[in-house]
């Protein structure tokens, strides 16, 4: 389910899962959390993330294990290896990047986006909500009003938007990521890594307040996440009533 090359210290790793659009398990996060160690060990001096057919990754699998103990701290597990290996880890964003997706790309330190990316964390319509790791490296990368429109307002960016407000980086296809990621791999690693580093001390390395840490799991255990499921299984609006 991940497929794995390298060419000389530059390794792909790619989402192979195209028949549900590449969304995420506790399988697969785990898988991409091994192989992104490992791609480090064997020597990669940058990495490049994409998925294969038409997304990037439409987030989490909802007919699968994700509402089940463990799935959330498995992902966010994933997400910090990715956010804290001493490499460059470049998203060729090849599709759309939905809930889960677009916090893989948030985890990486730069993004490349084909016409067809689009952005989104729908956790309202969903009733649930995201981590504070995820709404403080949203914010710091595009800014606090961007960052509302997409989690307050549920609402979508595409190519264009994402390039506008920071939240990508360069445009084209995987062509053109592996090709910036052999740039970028002829530079000094350890540069890099005390960069990365800094940049990435944005607000996202502190713990939540208990306050934040229950009201996140409040949203996840409540009526309106069931309301939600149910909604989709039975392919309507959900009614959601705070509770």
């Amino acid at each position: 389910m991940i497929g794995t090359s390298c060419d000389g210290d530059v390794f792909t790793l790619e989402l192979q899962r195209p028949d549900r659009r590449n969304a995420l398990n506790t399988e697969i996060c785990e898988l991409l959390r091994e192989e992104t160690e490992k791609s480090v060990t064997d020597g990669a001096r940058v990495i490049v993330l994409t998925g294969q057919g038409s997304a990037f990754c439409a987030g989490a699998d909802l007919s699968g294990d994700v509402y089940a103990d463990g799935f959330t701290d498995t992902l966010l597990e994933m997400l910090h290896t990715i956010d804290s290996v001493p490499v460059p880890v470049i998203a060729a964003i090849n599709g759309p990047a939905i809930g889960a997706g677009s916090q893989l790309a948030l985890a990486a330190d730069l993004r490349v986006v084909a016409p067809e990316a689009r952005f989104a964390i729908p956790a309202a319509k969903l009733g649930i909500s995201v981590d504070r790791w995820t709404v403080h490296r949203l914010a710091a990368l595009i800014g606090g009003g961007p960052a509302r429109t997409i989690l307050l307002g549920a609402e979508e960016v595409g190519a264009d938007e994402a390039l506008a407000h920071g939240l990508a980086n360069k445009r084209g296809d995987l062509a053109v990521a592996q090709q910036w990621a052999h740039s970028i791999a002829r530079l000094a690693p350890l540069s890099l890594q005390h960069l990365k580093m800094v940049l990435n001390d944005d607000g996202t390395q502190s713990p939540p307040p208990p306050e934040q840490l229950a009201a996140l799991h409040a949203a996840w255990k409540s009526y309106d996440a069931q309301e939600a499921r149910a909604a989709r299984a039975e392919k309507r609006p959900p009614v959601f009533r705070g509770q």
